[in-house]
Parts: structure tokens; sequence; C-alpha cells
């Protein structure tokens, strides 16, 4: 036989492979084909549901959209009124849709089931067919009224939540126990009102638990157990206080009750009533105030510096230390307390600096009245007594006292309101303002603020009264002598004195006072009575007329400088005259009888008289 030849065996070659590949383009068709066929034969009607959809654990399967979401309103109408018991232990909280306003998204639900067996012919149909194999169940989503929400949680978790609690020591007279903590629980209120939210929007009416989580205590009896044996220890001897020379004992029993068990976990500690009365007496014991340097006046206004005196204060904290560590010692159980040195605000170098050496400025006025008055002149005079007025600084009478209140101690005294003398609170304060200012006047320093009274006071220097009324009047002056002012106050059963002191200044301080001037009478009050008869009058107060006066002050330095020329004028109210005026009209005269004429006779004509 003979051969082939190459080129018949290439042919045959070539058109083997065309044969192979023509079959494989028609099964390759056939598969498209047949894919096409099997996506269009499952695709179904887009107008209903894919078969093995389900919306809330409800198949809706082969429904229109309009038809399911009917379906499921209708089923969820039946149940939203029907309660759920969520369960804690034997306690069932019974809670429906209803009762917190649930209201279920079923249109929402319903489109995302769609979706999942949606699309283009073939593709739909391979969806659902996937979906005969894999349902899937679209939980709708819902919303809750969060007040009515919280409203039951709250409820639920007065029942559910016990807090837990630690363990303790407890003293009992000399012994120490420790009392076992208990673990509390409390309710996980975000997973509770999840869960409620999930159960109350679906179907399903079955109880479920509620979440509730375990809280352990935060001290446990171990955790004690090195504190109970320090408290033990502790009572077991007196312990002795050295305080410098001094020794205070101890005993057992008041050291128990020094002891604060409250945070004994950390370690013993002393604390609590019986600590705060035992620090009391030890402080009582060593504690000595610091006395700030201040000033004695002298013979003719001399002013000497009265040095300070540091004070000393019990250690606190290194006491209790010290106190623990003995008692925890089986023996020397002494514990040496300290005391640190308490520095005054003002020592004896800073009052020396201040320069404050003699009088520059002193005045005295006398007062009387009643006894409230009395005490509000002292209660005043105290709070600007001691002050201190820097070089530059103005005074203020106001700031210094602060309001003149009750709460204070002032009391209601005779005042002058709105130009009439009444009752009210802080009666006497004016004469001391009238005293300071005039202590600044002699002293020959700038007044830049002073208000007359509005009524003449004869017993205050003539156009030199100064009232003050907080917030509004108040008494101003400026310490211009270039060194620190004191000033200081006296008080006697009917006197008042203030003075100023700090680097004499040696002013010579001149003033011309007018005399009081009438301005205009007294306003004339007439007041009916009716008892007094028509045109008489009595006069029951003469009142007093509207003055006025100036005083000018100039003030010489040492050297005969004129250093200032200041005047203050004052104007004074009148006191309404007072008058009396009847009103009582006279009586009415009586009227003339008539005269009665003679009887007639029994004739009828007059009588005959006799002859």
């Amino acid at each position: 036989m003979a051969a082939t030849s190459p080129a018949i065996l290439a042919r045959r070659r070539a058109a083997a492979r065309k044969r192979f590949w023509t079959r494989m383009a028609w099964f390759g068709v056939f598969l498209v084909v047949s894919a096409l066929a099997v996506g269009l034969v499952f695709a179904g009607s887009s107008d209903k549901l894919a078969s093995g959809t389900r919306v809330g654990g409800v198949d809706v399967g082969g429904l229109s959209t309009q038809a399911a979401q009917r379906e499921l309103e209708q089923r969820w109408q039946r149940v939203a009124a029907v309660p759920v018991a969520f369960t804690f232990g034997a306690h069932r909280f019974r809670i429906s849709a209803t009762q917190l306003g649930v209201r279920v998204d079923w249109a929402g639900a319903i489109a995302s089931a769609r979706r999942h067996g949606d699309g283009f012919g073939f593709v739909r149909g391979y969806r659902r067919l996937a979906l005969k194999f894999f349902p899937t169940d679209v939980a709708p989503s819902a919303r809750v009224s969060d007040a009515a929400l919280a409203y039951e949680l709250g409820l639920i978790g007065k029942v559910t939540d016990q807090p837990s609690r630690n363990a303790q020591l407890v003293r009992r007279g000399l012994r120490f126990e420790v009392v076992r903590g208990e673990t509390g629980r409390v309710l996980d209120r975000v997973a509770a009102a999840n869960l409620i939210l999930a159960k109350l929007s679906s179907f399903d009416r079955t109880a479920a638990a509620l979440p509730v989580d375990v809280s352990t205590p935060g001290v446990t009896a171990a955790s004690l157990a090195a504190a109970q044996r320090s408290a033990t220890a502790a009572v077991s001897a007196p312990v002795t206080l050295a305080i410098g020379p001094t020794r205070i004992k101890l005993p057992r029993w008041r050291i128990a009750t020094l002891l604060d068990l409250s945070h004994a976990s950390g370690g013993l500690q002393l604390g609590g009533p019986g600590w705060t009365q035992e620090l009391r007496r030890l402080q009582q014991a060593v504690d000595r105030a610091p006395r700030d340097a201040t000033w004695a006046v002298g013979a003719g206004g001399s002013v000497r510096v009265v040095p300070a005196q540091p004070g000393v204060t019990l250690d606190v904290e290194q006491a209790s230390a010290a106190i623990i560590a003995a008692a925890e010692r089986p023996a020397n159980r002494v514990a040496t307390l300290h005391y640190a040195v308490a520095q005054p605000q003002r020592s004896t170098a800073q009052a020396q600096a201040l320069g404050i050496t003699g009088t520059v400025g002193a005045y005295e006025t006398f007062f009387g009245g009643v006894a409230n008055r009395i005490h509000n002149v002292q209660l005043v005079a105290h709070l600007v007594d001691n002050k201190l007025i820097a070089p530059g600084a103005t005074f203020s009478f106001n700031k210094t006292t602060g309001e003149r209140s009750a709460a204070k101690g002032f009391l209601e005294a005779p005042v002058i309101i709105n130009g009439e003398v009444e009752t009210g609170l802080g009666g006497g304060v004016c004469q001391v303002s009238t005293t300071v200012f005039n202590a600044a006047f002699v002293a020959g320093l700038p007044i830049t603020e002073r208000t007359n009274h509005a009524l003449y006071i004869s017993h205050y220097p003539l156009g030199r009264d100064a009232t003050v009324d907080y917030p509004d009047v108040d008494l101003k002056f400026v310490n211009d002598t270039g060194h620190w002012l004191l000033l200081r106050t006296w008080v006697s059963s009917s006197s008042l004195t203030v003075a100023l002191y700090g680097t004499p200044q040696h002013r010579r301080v001149e003033s011309v006072t007018q005399p009081l001037k009438v301005d205009s009478p007294p306003p004339v009050v007439k007041t009916d009575d009716p008892t007094l008869p028509v045109g008489q009058t009595i006069v029951t107060d003469p009142g007093v007329p509207a003055t006025s006066t100036s005083v000018e002050r100039k003030v010489y330095s040492q050297s005969g400088r004129l250093m200032s020329d200041q005047t203050w004028s004052s104007y004074y109210r009148a006191v309404p005259k007072q008058v009396t005026v009847g009103t009582k009209k006279a009586p009415p005269k009586p009227a003339k009888k008539a005269k009665k004429a003679a009887p007639l006779s029994p004739a009828g004509t007059a009588p005959t008289a006799p002859h």
C-alpha cells in the first residue's frame, strides 16, 4: 500500500480541526440558547413576587406587590394589639406593639424582597430559580415611640436591677468582722430595646427572655482580710501621742472610734465623726493662730508698730499617718505629732514699711438716741475700723462697709427718708459717715464725693454733715499723702472718734462757713378739725424753713503752699408747718314764737276787757 503524502495528511488534520471547532461553536450556541431558554422559563411575570419570597416569616411568593402588602398589613392588624410576654425569672412583662406605638414599614420590606427576584428577562429567571433552593426572609424595619419604650424599660429595670453590694468591714465593739458582698444584676437596656422592637414588629407572639447582666462587687471579702488584721492590731493596746513635751494617751476604745472602715480595702485610715472630734481636741491643744503686726496709738497721737506673732498648727496629714503607723505596731506604740509654723499675713517689717507713725487727722462727734441707733453706730464703726488706705487710693464708705442689712446685724432706728424722719434699717450709720468726712476734712485730704442730709441737723458741724445710702449715695476721699493711711474708730457711750494715722503731713487747714440762710418759708399743711369752730386755727408744728449754707476749705502744705481750695454747698429741705383748721359750724339760732290770739266768747265775739 502506498504511503500517504505529507500534504494529504496536513489537509486531513486541517479538516478535522475545522469540524471540531464547528461542533464546539454549535455546542456553545446550544448552551447559550438553552441557558436563555431556562432563564426565560423560570422568569415568570414581573408583576408577581418570586416563589420563595418571605417577609417577616410570611411566604408572599406569587403575589403582586399590592396583594403582598395588603396580606401583611391585615395580619399585622390582627397581632398589633396582642401583647408579648418578656420574661425575667418568674416575672412577666406583657407589652403590645400598640402600647409602644410600633409602626412597621411593610412597603419597604416588600420592595427589598422584590429586588431579590427581579431583573431583565432571563436574569430574573435565574434569580428566581436560586430563590427556589435558597429562599430569603426579609425582616421589615420598624419605628417605636422612644418615650414609651424608655418608660417600659424603666418599669422593667425597677424589677430586674439590683446593685451589687461590696463586702464591708464592720466594728462590733473592739472586734472587726467582714460582711460578705453580694452580686447584683442590671438590665442590658440596649439589647432589651432591640429585642422588644424586633419581637413586637414581627408576627411572633411567643415569650422572650430579657437580657440581664450580672454585676460583681468591687470589694470582695478576700480584699478586706488585711484590713481586718490591721484593725484588730490597732485596738490591741493604747497609743500614746507625743506633741513636744505633751503626752496624750489614746485608749483602745477611742482608737476604735477613730478608724474609717468605709474604704478599708485601700488600707487602714482615720476618719469619721470620731476622728473629727479627736482632731478638734488635738488642735485646741496645739494650734495657736498667728497675729498680724498692728499699730498702737500712744500719747499725743504717736503710733508704734505692735510686732507680729507667728502661730503654730497641727500637721493633720502627718498626724493621721503617725497614729496609724503606731497603732499597727505591736510595740513602741508612740505617735510623734508634728506641727507647722503659721506665718501672719502682715509681718512686722511689712507694717513698719507702711510708714504709719502719727496722726494725720481726727474728729469726734457726739450722739444719743434709742438703743438701736447706738447699736448701729457701733456696728458700722467696727466695719470701717482698721481700714488701710494705700497711697493714691480712694476710700469708699459703701465699698468698705458693704450693704447695711439685717443679716449683718443692723437694726431699725430713726432715719431720714425722702426728707422725713422715719424708722428704717441702719439708722445711725450717717453719724459714722459724717465723722469720717470731718476726719478727712481736717486732714486736708481731697474729698471727691459727699452729700448733705435732706434735713438740717444742728448737732453736726454746720455744712459738714455727710449722708450715705447703699449703693448710690457714697462718701469718698483720696489718700494723696504718698504714704499708707490707717483709719481707726473709737465708740464710747455718747461719742464717736475717727482718726486717720500715717506719716504726719503738717498741713494747715483753713475753712470759712457761711451762716445758715433761709431760702424759703416752710410750706403750710392744713388739716381740718371738726371739733374746732369755723375760723379758728391752731399751729401744731411751726415747721422749719428751707435753708442752705456752704463751707470753703483751703489746704496749705507745711511750707505754706496752697494745695487745694474746695467748697461744699449744702441745701436742706423745709419741714412743713402743720396747721389745724376748725370746720365746726355754729348751731342755728332758734326762731321767734308768734303771739297767741284771744279766745272767742261762746257767742262768737271777743270778750270785753274789764274796766
